[in-house]
């Protein structure tokens, strides 16, 4: 440690450290950054801080957390000895199998413990351990919090309220001599049960019954309740102080009678080593990495597919926020999956940034600009892009469908449903899947096993086969999820996401990118007015077929299907038919079939022979016909027309019911502007106004940088200097209280601010800042004048200028030490 004498305080252990410890102590708990302590006894203050106790037990390892709940049973201090003891037992038979565990707790209790000490939990020397006392409350067993240990109170703590006579009586039954007073009568009962050979004979004359109800108790739960008139096995037990009262029903097996019976065992399965995780499958690493290839090929193009079906302004926003249960059935359709699959992909475009309400008053979903950007860049990118958002993300979406803590539902894009602990969760699967051999498949009960090992106290339960609490259904999406996205490829990680997690999406893209297939500038058309896409397709082909044709069906191969209503679509975006044959004939590798042909040219003719703009809207053809046609169909009354010409019908509707109206009973009408000229209609208009991609929500402070922990640690020390130093009253002053700033006159002030400056010795100071605020400083005087010291400033190690009405009074300090 570093000192002579043994610490007497957790202020003191700390003090005791170098910086590169304390450092190390601010990297394992950020919180004690916040702000920064003005000293190591603020620092040892805030370490035992009841918040931050927990938060630092939750991000031990099992082991780490048995080693600390073991000293929250031994006495206090403990020696080294004793807790290896508690956790390895005394040697005798207890009944269980543990195999060579007690060489691996031997081997593996230093590094838990050094591990307890860097995070400021156990302080003190191998012969004097001691346990933070925040920490020793938490573990330590109570009735209203039993200890994962089992172990109940010890004799002292259940003999509390008893009365002398009661103890007296137990004495006489356990065969010891009577005390006169209840301490050492205490005191002699706790020496029976840790006394091996008495305690040996004791229960050698108990009952058989008496000897299975202990065993049922002894590793925990330690009470059980009893009836006004107990049996005689009960009896005996209570009489001999085996078993102690707790309340009228009541009775606990004590501390130190149930380490006995355990062999001096604190926990009935330590657990020293981490459990391994195992294969399922062992699979070709080539064969791992076109598989997820080909998912994350197929990951890019549903995200573009559900952005593209969303380009003209997608779904309306619920009240609360977020995608109603009807919306998302419609997505899910639409992209052909499930709806957790939907939710998930919608949730993904949301989290890298392409994706957000467009802000009008009828809020909506919409892609972002951003969307744009992110759609010209090859495959590999987008994918990457892709998967560092998901890997970032807070937000869950395998909650999506559940209810929040107040009993509302969950939806897709809606609040609460960022779990912090979620990025952490997917990294840490994530390298435990990398540090597996290439093409290695896991078992994903043994990932959960780790996982429950390393963050006991994180989730709701360390049962085996238990997947009730957040990590491990967070774990089981992640790995769900990687399969989706490409990440792992038939269970095993793919080598582009061993670069992501290495190198970085540039990396993890330039290793997708050759099995990416290339994407093609051809279809095969087919008489049977389908198209074959064999392959992904160019950009700007994709974007003209899809507008022309409609897609049937996905897989290895697209099929999309010419329609009336899809070429119609795409004469209404501005093509003619002429532009429309060119295209086929450009881009197709058989010729065009002559029924697709003839559905062109008959869709186009009949493309604009209607008319309709606004008047509230109006109709006009130069074909009566037709419109006598429109008039004497029933399916036109609730588009209440009425003729205003010849050739001209009035609507009392609006223009986009009418257009709809008339194309339901199967004409091709085209809006037109005030001016007659046809309005073109072009897909994907709608964007939302620049978004950024939401933010994670962090898991307590953010790890600090090594630059931040250096000057923290300068901070503190010099803080702490200046606390500590050892300075010199005047003979007539009164002395001066731990922590309170010194008080002089402003003429002392003034003089000795003055010697010091001429001297360049250091001097200990109170100043108060224009806030108020008062804190206790070790300065070096370098020039008095004009009612300012510039001063060297120990605490914050530059130099400052300071008012000298806002001192508070100086004292010379009893040697240098400041430097």
């Amino acid at each position: 440690m570093g000192t002579t004498t043994p610490p007497r305080t957790l202020a003191e252990a700390l003090r005791a450290r170098d910086d590169e410890s304390l450092a190390g102590l601010l990297r394992a708990r950020p919180d004690l950054l916040t702000p920064v302590p003005g000293d190591i006894t603020q620092l040892a203050t805030r370490a035992g801080t009841r918040a931050s106790v927990v938060r630092a037990l939750e991000h031990l390892d099992r082991f780490a957390l048995q080693t600390a709940e073991a000293l929250a049973v031994a006495p206090d201090p403990a020696p080294y000895e004793t807790l290896l003891g508690l956790l390895t037992g005394d040697g005798r038979d207890d009944g269980e199998h543990r195999g060579g565990a007690d060489t691996a707790i031997g081997d593996a209790l230093p590094a838990a413990l050094d591990t307890l000490r860097e995070q400021a939990l156990v302080w003190g020397e191998d012969d004097r351990l001691r346990l933070v006392r925040t920490a020793r409350e938490l573990l330590a067993p109570s009735p209203q919090h039993p200890s994962p240990t089992g172990l109940g109170p010890t004799v002292a703590e259940a003999t509390a309220g008893m009365s002398p006579g009661r103890l007296q009586e137990i004495l006489a039954a356990a065969g010891l001599p009577t005390t006169h007073d209840p301490v050492s009568a205490v005191t002699s009962l706790s020496a029976l049960f840790t006394d091996r050979a008495r305690m040996g004979e004791l229960l050698d004359t108990a009952p058989a019954e008496a000897l299975s109800v202990l065993d049922r108790l002894v590793w925990g739960p330690p009470y059980g309740e009893v009836t006004p008139n107990p049996t005689p096995p009960v009896k005996w037990l209570r009489d001999h102080g085996l078993l102690l009262p707790v309340s009228t029903r009541t009775v606990v097996l004590p501390r130190e009678a149930a380490l006995h019976l355990r062999a001096g065992r604190a926990h009935r399965v330590p657990e020293p080593r981490p459990p391994a995780v195992e294969a399922v499958a062992t699979r070709d690493p080539q064969a791992v990495d076109s598989a997820a290839a080909g998912q994350a090929f197929l990951a890019v193009g549903t995200v573009e597919e559900l952005l593209k079906n969303w380009n003209g302004g997608g779904p309306a926003i619920l009240r609360a926020g977020g995608l109603s249960v009807r919306d998302l059935k419609r997505t899910a359709t639409a992209l052909d999956v499930s709806e957790p699959v939907a939710a998930f992909w919608t949730e993904l475009a949301y989290a890298a940034g392409l994706l957000a309400s467009d802000g009008e008053a009828d809020e909506r979903y919409a892609p972002t600009p951003a969307y744009d950007d992110w759609a010209e860049l090859p495959a590999q990118d987008r994918w990457a892009r892709l998967a560092a958002a998901w890997l970032a993300a807070t937000r869950t979406p395998g909650l999506i469908g559940g209810q929040d803590a107040k009993g509302r539902a969950l939806s897709a894009l809606g609040p609460d449903l960022d779990r912090s602990a979620a990025p952490e969760v997917r990294h840490r699967i994530l390298a435990l899947l990398a540090s597996l051999e290439p093409g290695t498949a896991p078992d994903p009960e043994t990932v959960l096993a780790r996982l429950r090992w390393e963050r006991p106290l994180r989730g709701a339960s360390t049962s085996a086969g238990d997947t009730t609490d957040l990590r491990s259904r967070i774990a089981l999406w992640t790995l769900n999820e990687s399969e989706l996205l490409g990440i792992t490829g038939r269970g095993a990680l793919a080598a582009h996401t061993r670069a992501l997690l290495d190198s970085g999406p540039a990396e993890a893209a330039a290793l997708l990118a050759p099995l990416i297939p290339e994407p093609l500038d051809h279809v095969l058309l087919q008489a049977d007015l389908t198209a074959v896409a064999p392959g992904p397709l160019e950009r700007p082909l994709a974007d003209m077929l899809s507008a022309l044709a409609d897609i049937e069906s996905k897989g290895g191969a697209t099929v999309y299907r010419f329609t009336p209503g899809s070429v119609r679509r795409a004469l209404d975006a501005g093509q003619s038919a002429a532009d429309l044959h060119a295209f086929l004939a450009a881009h197709s590798r058989t010729p065009v079939p002559q029924p697709l042909s003839y559905l062109i040219d008959d869709v186009a003719r009949r493309h604009g022979h209607l008319r309709i703009g606004a008047a509230s809207s109006y109709v006009r053809c130069d074909d009566e016909a037709v419109l006598n046609e429109i008039l004497a169909d029933r399916r036109s009354a609730t588009l209440r027309l009425r003729r205003l010409a010849p050739t001209a019908l009035a609507a009392q509707v609006d223009p986009a019911s009418l257009l709809e109206g008339l194309r339901e009973m199967g004409y091709a009408p085209a809006a037109e502007s005030a001016e007659g000229d046809v309005l073109i209609t072009r897909a994907g208009a709608r964007r939302t106004p620049p978004r950024t991609p939401p933010v994670p929500v962090p898991e307590g402070p953010p790890v600090p940088d090594s630059t931040l922990l250096g000057a923290a640690v300068r901070a503190i020390r010099a803080g702490d200097t200046a606390a500590t130093v050892v300075r010199k009253d005047p003979a007539d002053a009164p002395a001066t209280t731990p922590g309170s700033l010194p008080r002089t006159t402003s003429a002392e002030t003034l003089a000795t601010v003055q010697a010091a400056a001429m001297t360049g010795s250091a001097l200990w100071i109170g100043y108060v800042n224009a806030d108020g605020a008062a804190s206790q400083r070790v300065i070096a005087p370098v020039r008095v004048e004009g009612g300012f010291v510039t001063a060297y400033d120990h605490t914050a190690d530059e130099v400052r200028t300071y008012p000298l009405h806002r001192i508070t009074g100086v004292a010379e300090l009893a040697d240098d030490a400041a430097h």
